[in-house]
């Protein structure tokens, strides 16, 4: 036997769990510095650190929207490369591979082409105001040039993570991160570009995480080998793994019309303070859903491997575990986040009235993070088991259904007050909570 399929198969579940979700853990915790160190920089420019905080929050759709097109192709191929591994069927899950790998280079093409042509109107469309919207056009051109690596640093490193390595998935990030932080600070401070060397820097960052990926899948140490010969179209193939990734793309592309809808409703109740804190308090959301995801993504080989194998008390054991995890790790950001919440938004800004005003909206909009393990847990957990259709159907309830109506609703009845949209996280997440537990624990029961 195989050491991968040793370390899915038979090591004992809490040294296997462990082993793979703490370097996904750690490499989802230094994803984000892409996206938070250029706000650090950005934040402290001297005169329009506000400003341009602004701008760059406002671009943070778009991002979401790159990363879930990478995540609708990856991350329901990635569990079905699992399952093949799992029947002992390594040729499938290399052709799943190749396909995904063929549907990312052509997002790319894609992507990049509509986001030059289009990309002004659409920050416009998400709220960015006369005072902002050149820094959110400065960084968003540049960085969408960078949008191929993009979508194969995140969607084939998936691929890494299925073969239970999630040590070199981890490599492979912080590779990119360190390169981003070291050309932030040239490019920024050294060189005095602003935005544009914010976004330069994570554009030549994700180059370099690309190519460590690449190297990768293509040595013979890796189990899946990324061969040009199945980068083609399958439809057989690469239909499933969209269906099943569509749930993950939705929960982020989904995060955009939130985005959409909070900053315009704030523009709109609060101005640009307000906005300028939603930008906060997205960052310090991108931590709670790359943290506790990246929990997810450590048990999703031992999930799908064993539901392949079926192996389900081994699956169970995996989920138990998992649920602990998450509702430990997302009480533990909710504690320091109501109890230091000026700390935590002085990390991003020097001016006062927005660290005062992001303390006072913190400790609503995060409110019931101290539950939303239990979210988060379930949900992932139906699509690293093959359950497309209720992970599709709890994406549209928490996000379309549930929060964005509440975004425009309870300013309303609060008197046109700006605390009005932040209160609609806690109280979404609430009924989303209470209809997934249920849920998931019902499928739980019937797993044989």
């Amino acid at each position: 036997m195989k050491n991968d399929d040793e370390l899915l198969a038979a090591m004992p579940v809490r040294k296997a769990f462990f082993r793979l979700a703490l370097p996904a853990v750690a490499a989802q915790l230094i994803n984000i510095l892409y996206n938070l160190v250029d706000k650090m920089f950005i934040g402290h420019i001297p005169g329009v650190g506000k400003q341009a905080l602004a701008g760059v929050g406002v671009t943070a759709p778009v991002i979401l929207a790159i990363s879930a097109f990478a995540a609708l192709v990856s991350m329901g191929g990635a569990p079905k490369a699992s399952i093949f591994m799992g029947k002992g069927d390594n040729e499938q899950a290399e052709k799943v591979m190749g396909s995904c790998a063929w549907m990312l280079i052509v997002l790319s093409v894609v992507l990049t082409a509509f986001m030059l042509i289009f990309g002004k109107m659409i920050l416009q469309l998400f709220g960015a105001s006369d005072n902002t919207i050149l820094y959110a056009t400065d960084y968003m051109n540049i960085y969408c040039v960078g949008t191929l690596f993009t979508q194969l640093t995140l969607g084939l490193n998936a691929f890494i993570t299925a073969q239970g390595k999630t040590l070199i998935s981890m490599c492979n990030v912080a590779v990119g991160a360190v390169t981003n932080i070291v050309l932030d600070a040239i490019l920024i401070n050294g060189f005095g570009m602003g935005v544009k060397g914010a976004a330069l820097a994570t554009v030549i960052a994700q180059g370099v995480s690309t190519c460590f990926v690449i190297h990768y899948l293509i040595k013979p140490t890796s189990q899946l080998k990324l061969r040009l010969k199945n980068i083609r179209f399958e439809r057989k193939l690469l239909l499933p793994c969209i269906l099943l990734g569509t749930s993950p793309a939705l929960m982020q592309l989904t995060e955009n019309m939130v985005a959409i809808s909070f900053n315009t409703s704030l523009q709109k109740y609060g101005g640009d303070i307000a906005v300028a804190s939603m930008s906060i308090l997205t960052s310090i959301m991108q931590f709670v859903m790359l943290l506790l995801p990246g929990l997810v993504q450590g048990a999703q080989p031992l999930l799908s491997y064993n539901l392949g194998a079926k192996n389900i008390s081994r699956v169970k054991k995996t989920f138990r575990l998992l649920l602990i995890c998450c509702l430990s790790g997302s009480f533990l950001i909710w504690l320091v986040c109501m109890l230091i919440p000026q700390n935590v938004a002085s990390i991003f800004t020097d001016d006062v009235p927005l660290i005062t005003y992001t303390g006072k909206s913190m400790r609503i909009y995060l409110a019931m993070l101290l539950i939303y393990g239990i979210q988060v847990a379930c949900q992932y957990s139906f699509v690293a088991l093959d359950q497309a259709k209720k992970a599709i159907f709890l994406t549209i309830w928490r996000k379309i259904i549930l929060l964005i109506p509440l975004i425009f609703i309870l300013p309303r009845i609060l008197s046109g007050s700006a605390m009005g949209v932040f209160l609609a996280e806690p109280i979404a997440d609430t009924i989303a909570i209470c209809t997934t537990a249920p849920m998931f624990y019902y499928y739980y029961r019937k797993l044989k």
